[in-house]
């Protein structure tokens, strides 16, 4: 437990000289507006996930095999859209590459944009979700969480993805004590499963007790902190930019 807390401790403050400096708590961040995301896709937009693949994969099978209450357009616009804007964050890491402050800066500010004009979208429906509104959410959903894993992915802060949890999970247990392992970064494994059940829950909340806009303008404030928060700890030389070998 006291290995726990401290590694929790150190990913939400990480010492002076780590080397990935302030990328995990700002990651965590993202994989609260993650939670948030897929609450707002899963609920608001007829069951299917923006930023969870392997569920949409799933529930493609499902919907082709006849079972009700999903889409398969629906699972495989977002599955287009997904990769589409995955390719957007593997040119823009390859742009990037020097240095992982100004990677994240950018692509934050590039999911703002991608989340606003949602919130948007939502607000000017009124809160009647149409075929058309669904696939413009779904578009801007997908691409903004694709763009984002790519970038999480190019980061290589360990056990932060901010989209997939079951890696995460399967090593806080197969490399725990009782499995005969030494069980590197509990915390951090930790903090990234509750993070993510926060945002879903948060999310959650405003779908079905507000409103779509309230959910998806929440996400889009809190990518607006990371950005402007990346953006100000980016110094030219910071000791953490450089990429991971």
């Amino acid at each position: 437990m006291r290995a726990l807390l401290i590694d929790a401790a150190r990913t939400l403050v990480p010492p002076r000289g780590d080397r990935h400096g302030p990328l995990p708590p700002l990651m965590l961040v993202l994989t609260l507006v993650t939670g948030v995301v897929d609450a707002v896709s899963y609920l608001g937009l007829g069951h299917v996930f923006v930023a969870n693949m392997t569920g949409n994969v799933v529930f493609l099978g499902f919907a082709l095999a006849g079972a009700k209450g999903l889409s398969a357009l629906a699972s495989v616009v977002s599955l287009g859209v997904f990769l589409t804007g995955a390719l957007a964050g593997g040119r823009l890491g390859v742009r990037l590459a020097a240095h992982r402050g100004r990677l994240l800066a950018v692509s934050t500010t590039a999911q703002t944009v991608l989340l606003g004009a949602a919130a948007v979208t939502a607000a000017v429906a009124g809160g009647r979700v149409t075929t058309a509104v669904e696939y413009t959410l779904i578009v801007l959903l997908g691409l903004a969480m694709g763009l984002q894993n790519a970038v999480a992915r190019r980061l290589g802060v360990p056990d932060l993805t901010t989209t997939v949890l079951t890696l995460t999970l399967t090593g806080l247990a197969a490399d725990s004590g009782p499995a005969g392992g030494r069980a590197p970064r509990p915390g951090r494994r930790v903090l990234a499963v509750l993070v993510m059940f926060l945002g879903a829950l948060i999310g959650a909340q405003l779908v079905l007790h507000a409103h779509l806009v309230a959910a998806l303008g929440l996400a889009a404030l809190l990518l607006l902190v990371t950005a402007a928060a990346t953006y100000r700890l980016s110094s030219p030389d910071a000791p953490w930019a450089p990429p991971t070998t």
